[in-house]
């Protein structure tokens, strides 16, 4: 579903459920969000995170984002899998 451009900073947007069945440290997962984008990622539980708006939207600026998450564990050698998001921007009169 499209998020609306004059949702307020701090709202969720997605629910991120991470799992490594290994165990001990290659059992445990780390998430970040690459690129500058108007989101941040909080923990919200073990193995759990929250895509949260950190800053206004815009749709006239910019209608999608791609977001790309890395889940890294903490095995050696590391290993690390990657995940897009594609979030549409919906369009809320300016008049």
């Amino acid at each position: 579903n499209p998020i609306p451009e004059d949702s307020v900073p701090s709202t969720v947007v997605a629910v991120i459920n991470v799992r490594d069945k290994d165990s001990g440290e290659n059992g445990e997962v780390s998430c970040r969000m690459d690129g500058n984008l108007p989101f941040r990622l909080e923990t919200s539980s073990e193995n759990t995170y929250k895509l949260i708006i950190a800053s206004a939207l815009d749709r006239e600026n910019v209608s999608a984002y791609n977001i790309t998450i890395t889940a890294t564990d903490r095995g050696r050698p590391a290993l690390r899998s990657r995940r897009e998001l594609v979030l549409e921007v919906s369009d809320v009169n300016d008049n």
